[in-house]
């Protein structure tokens, strides 16, 4: 009986470090790509629509930013410099059945840049486009060349970088020198999956901890009633 018991204990306590060691938070993924952004109310704000689909209206402002980031996470890189329309376009009159639309162009810094590449400075454009261009018409106006990969992914924005699209990093933290959010929503609020320093399911783990410590109870429990009986 004493081995019994001891067996039990042994199993026991096996499964309490089972389901501990399976509670440790995963950590994020890092993804190196180029993030599409809208400036709205003094901030920028992820864009919800892809570039080839989305149709910006005259006066407005878009943003790029390359960086590595968690994929659709409250944390992606925004766009460093702000996104005033009537500095950006001051230069460029309107012309009649155009649009003028402004673009932020933010290449990052060392940190996010692959290897072997440096990255280059910002820079800024107004563009003067059909009044149904698209964010990718736009953008191929004023930052060629642009390169795609067969799922239609952008990869590079005025030849930068030469190679690689979306390549995962391993655990993502922010690269120094990014600049902190903005006003505005991040990648998971555009999806309404998850609210500011929230995870989707992130409930998870502590339900299945304590699911498990109610089983380990129970089953000492039993073991200990057992053990009274049969004396």
């Amino acid at each position: 009986m004493r081995a019994a018991l001891r067996f039990l204990a042994g199993a026991v306590a096996g499964l309490l470090i089972v389901l501990l060691l399976g509670a440790a938070p995963a950590q994020a993924a890092g993804y190196r790509y180029w993030s599409f952004w809208r400036w709205s109310d003094g901030g920028w704000v992820y864009q919800q629509q892809g570039p080839a689909v989305h149709v910006p209206a005259d006066g407005e402002v878009e943003g790029w930013r390359f960086a590595v980031s968690p994929d659709g996470g409250q944390q992606a890189a925004r766009p460093g410099p702000a996104g005033d329309f009537a500095a950006l376009c001051a230069g460029t009159p309107a012309e009649a059945g155009r649009k003028r639309v402004a673009v932020v162009l933010d290449f990052g810094g060392p940190a996010d840049a692959p290897a072997h590449e440096t990255p280059p400075e910002p820079r800024t454009a107004c563009a003067v486009v059909p009044t149904r261009a698209s964010s990718a018409e736009v953008l191929a106006t004023v930052a060629p060349p642009l390169r795609y990969d067969g799922n239609g992914l952008l990869c590079a924005i005025a030849g930068y970088p030469r190679t690689g699209c979306g390549e995962q990093l391993g655990g993502a933290a922010r690269p120094t020198g990014t600049a902190a959010p903005s006003t505005g929503a991040g990648p998971a609020d555009a999806t309404g999956e998850s609210a500011a320093g929230a995870s989707p399911g992130g409930a998870g783990p502590v339900l299945g901890v304590g699911a498990g410590l109610a089983l380990v109870l129970a089953v000492a429990a039993g073991a200990r009633w057992q053990s009274r009986r049969r004396r």
